[in-house]
């Protein structure tokens, strides 16, 4: 809305921003848009259970906490890699719950997956888990449950592989935080006055 002056405008630079994204995948149809995207896209980057321009994957975290760890570290991860940039102002991000089920589920923490648990936690090499995660795409596996490595208590994560392991088409509880980032720390505050904060430190982190 800031770049137009009316609702017209707006709606014409909307069309024309819809129409330079790839199209959405038939299987996500009925999903709303923030479960959806993830699978809309290939980047050339890759991350833990994606290659680079692999099929997307949908990431959430069992707890608020582990979230907000796994997100700041790409705050500062895009830090380290453009050392010219100044520490990033306070950004709103939306925290949301989503409910996931699925008969077709692999858990990295539990056994027999859990003897590897050196591989699937490495700190900086995706390739391994990349790998397994193409496995598991054969064997049409829906979503991975595995152990953070960024939230400094490890909790659980999970990576969707496909849109079908969403029990409900849309996202609940969302509210807004706000995420700092600088080369020796990351914080995380709640919009809402007098609301929860999280700080994690680069050594945390990386």
């Amino acid at each position: 809305m800031r770049l137009a002056d009316s609702l017209d405008e707006q709606a014409t630079l909307e069309a024309i921003l819809e129409a330079s994204k790839p199209p959405l995948p038939p299987e996500v149809g009925a999903l709303h848009y923030l479960l959806a995207t993830p699978f809309r896209y290939r980047p050339q980057l890759g991350s833990r259970f994606r290659a680079a321009f692999d099929a997307g994957v949908w990431y959430g975290a069992e707890v608020l906490r582990t979230a907000l760890a796994e997100k700041s570290y790409w705050r500062l991860r895009f830090l380290l890699d453009a050392p010219g940039t100044p520490d990033l102002k306070a950004v709103p991000h939306t925290v949301f719950r989503a409910a996931v089920r699925s008969a077709a589920a692999l858990d990295l923490t539990a056994a027999p997956f859990v003897r590897a648990r050196a591989t699937w936690t490495a700190r900086s090499s995706y390739a391994e888990t990349q790998a397994f995660a193409a496995l598991a795409r054969t064997a049409r596996v829906a979503l991975i449950r595995y152990e953070s490595v960024r939230d400094p208590q490890h909790a659980a994560c999970a990576a969707v592989l496909e849109p079908a392991a969403f029990s409900a088409p849309r996202p609940r509880g969302a509210e807004t935080w706000f995420i700092a980032a600088g080369r020796e720390r990351v914080r995380c505050a709640r919009e809402a006055r007098g609301g929860p904060t999280w700080e994690f430190t680069s050594a945390q982190l990386l």
